[in-house]
């Protein structure tokens, strides 16, 4: 599963030719790293923040080897929100695009490069998650019944009496936190529990949002309880 992350090139393509480079435009080469007498985990933080802070620089050797260190932690992170190893890779991409144009801004005083990094990794991944629910609405998947997990009645009785179009509109006719919760728990194949993580909401916010969002599409739809 691994062997779907971006390599680095892909990422370079874009430090190569954008305009929003860092630093001193690229060079090719760096200081030799400071030498590290800090054990453990502690000297890993400071080295991978020594590196950051020369890509703030330019120096695309320093930011290579940010990413080869710290590449399969960053999409195991976007891979378990995700769960599709291609939506993973393109999200990985994107999230060393945006270190390396960050890197001149990373503050080592308010947290390590990894927590940095994971934080916008989980963002882009739950708004690639936003991104691909909203494109379900226009899919015929609203269709497809007999998904193996138990369902709430109003949503049987919707699935049974309803086609696809119906649905589309009266997913339409609901707020959009409703839409939303509904959207990952029925079409995402999220558990409600997954559903509050993605959408970092407690557990019985997002219980109520889907059953409000269930009651209010039967009433729009004409569905009987």
């Amino acid at each position: 599963m691994m062997a779907a992350r971006p390599h680095l090139f892909a990422v370079k393509g874009f430090m190569d030719v954008s305009a929003a480079t860092p630093g001193s435009g690229g060079q090719s080469s760096r200081p030799v790293a400071a030498t590290r007498a800090k054990p453990g985990r502690e000297a890993e933080a400071a080295h991978l923040a020594e590196l950051v802070t020369l890509a703030a620089r330019g120096h695309e050797d320093a930011f290579s080897e940010l990413y080869d260190l710290t590449s399969s932690r960053i999409y195991g992170t976007i891979l378990r929100v995700l769960r599709s190893s291609d939506h993973a890779a393109e999200v990985t991409q994107e999230v060393y695009v945006e270190v390396w144009k960050q890197s001149a801004r990373f503050d080592a005083d308010k947290g390590s490069v990894l927590a940095w990094m994971t934080t916008m990794a989980h963002r882009r991944a739950v708004d690639r998650v936003r991104s691909v629910t909203s494109e379900v609405a226009r899919d015929e998947r609203y269709a497809v019944a007999g998904i193996a997990r138990e369902v709430d009645h109003v949503w049987e009785g919707v699935e049974q009496k309803l086609d696809a179009e119906r649905v589309r509109k009266g997913m339409a006719s609901l707020t959009t936190i409703q839409r939303e919760a509904l959207t990952l728990a029925y079409f995402g194949g999220y558990t409600q529990s997954q559903v509050a993580q993605l959408l970092k909401l407690p557990l019985g916010t997002v219980k109520t949002r889907i059953r409000d969002g269930l009651i209010g599409l039967r009433d729009a739809l004409g569905v009987e309880a």
